[in-house]
């Protein structure tokens, strides 16, 4: 079964230049005390890009994520987005301002439902105030219509609509991260940041999410940031990949380039240069399954 057979009204052809989602990472530093978790890294990505952020544990991928995304402020550097320095703005006014979020932990609220959770990503969309709210009136009840439309394009998109009345902490883990992806999606973001969103998925559910994300980016141009240890989906479906270590970028490239890049294998394998990239694969599955 295909995904949404039609495009979504909030990748509207009309709006494209309004999505525009350039960002330049400009000599980023990050430090917690002692402990340098960033340091001097630079990255850009341009509107309609996916881009792989990879790394052994502790490499500073999701560091560099918290800071583009306003939950950690850096100790140096800058990030412009869409032309505007974003280095010190809270996580609130950078979603206003279009960059959404999955997180390598679930971030729902488990007690409420699929649909529920959806709908509280469109409250930066919502507006009417209290008084017309309270009463209910015609102009919020258009808008509110409006909102459940685009939702339920979202929920077709995401084959979730069997699920979509369901309680999320009664849903199978995968399942949840589909729809972690929706909120995502309902926040209508210039820039998605993707934080392993294969995480802890079955084969099948993964292949289902390769399927979501490249409709996303290859049919809609959503311009994305994915961070992920299977080295498999990456390889396949990114168009550049940055590699962190220790903090530092230590390579940036195409995929076939940094597959066979010596630094990038030495970092995941060690010092044995014996190794292949079928090696580095492997190893980082087993960190996956580490993780979850």
């Amino acid at each position: 079964m295909r995904a949404f057979r039609g495009r979504p009204s909030i990748f509207s052809t009309e709006n494209m230049e309004g999505r525009r989602a350039d960002l330049q990472v400009r000599s980023l530093s990050l430090s917690f005390g002692g402990i340098r978790a960033l340091s001097g890294v630079t990255l850009e990505v341009a509107s309609g890009e996916l881009v792989a952020v990879i790394g052994p544990n502790g490499a500073g991928k999701t560091s560099l994520m918290n800071c583009i995304t306003g939950f950690y402020r850096p100790t140096s550097g800058d990030i412009v987005f869409g032309g505007r320095s974003i280095t010190r703005l809270p996580a609130h006014e950078l979603t206003r301002m279009g960059i959404g979020r999955t997180f390598q932990n679930i971030e729902l609220f488990p007690g409420m439902s699929v649909l529920d959770n959806l709908l509280l990503a469109r409250h930066i969309h919502c507006c009417y105030g209290f008084g017309p709210a309270a009463l209910f009136a015609p102009s919020v009840r258009k808008e509110e219509i409006r909102h459940h439309r685009v939702l339920e394009e979202i929920i077709d998109f995401l084959e979730i609509q069997s699920v979509r009345k369901e309680l999320v902490g009664s849903l199978p883990y995968g399942m949840r991260k589909r729809v972690e992806l929706g909120r995502a999606l309902a926040l209508e973001p210039r820039l998605l940041v993707l934080d392993e969103p294969f995480a802890g998925m079955t084969l099948e559910e993964k292949e289902d999410m390769v399927r979501f994300l490249l409709e996303l980016n290859g049919s809609w141009g959503q311009t994305m940031i994915l961070v992920e240890h299977d080295m498999s989906i990456v390889m396949s479906i990114s168009k550049r990949i940055v590699v962190l270590n220790f903090g530092e970028k230590l390579a940036e490239g195409p995929p076939e380039e940094i597959q066979d890049h010596p630094e990038v294998i030495r970092a995941y394998l060690g010092e044995s240069t014996d190794l292949s990239a079928d090696d580095m694969i492997v190893e980082s599955g087993a960190a996956d399954a580490g993780n979850e």
